[in-house]
């Protein structure tokens, strides 16, 4: 359930800053200064597509965490214990964000492996681990 949880904080909070990527800039240059142009509305757009990818990317390969896992006491490691590396993060992410529908499904997993793994974490070599906040 947690990392459910976790997942909605970390869709919510993408849901916003894409939005804001996509809009804010542009809606901030059209109120100071008119249209904006172009290549601003292509950028913007570029960024709030790959915003979500590069979020959990960069979370998973830097720490374990997103915020919702921060916020719920999760880490993603190797099975093994080592730290996600850039390529395992990046294909990870972007599998789960191409197909959200069998990723949610995918957690059914978790009731049936004896390491709690969802069938992504299976494919990916991860285990998703409680960590203690104490320290």
């Amino acid at each position: 359930m947690s990392r459910l949880a976790g997942l909605a904080i970390d869709a919510t909070l993408l849901a916003v800053a894409s939005t804001l990527a996509a809009g804010g800039v542009p809606a901030l240059w059209a109120a100071l200064d008119g249209e904006p142009p172009g290549w601003l509305k292509a950028t913007a757009g570029v960024i709030a597509v790959v915003l979500p990818a590069a979020y959990f990317t960069a979370c998973w390969w830097m720490t374990g965490q997103t915020l919702g896992a921060l916020l719920f006491g999760t880490v993603v490691r190797r099975t093994d214990g080592r730290h996600v590396g850039l390529l395992r993060a990046l294909l990870r992410a972007v599998v789960g964000l191409a197909v959200p529908v069998l990723w949610l499904i995918g957690l059914v997993g978790v009731l049936t492996d004896d390491r709690r793994r969802a069938w992504h974490d299976r494919l990916f070599g991860t285990v998703v681990r409680y960590v203690d906040r104490r320290n």
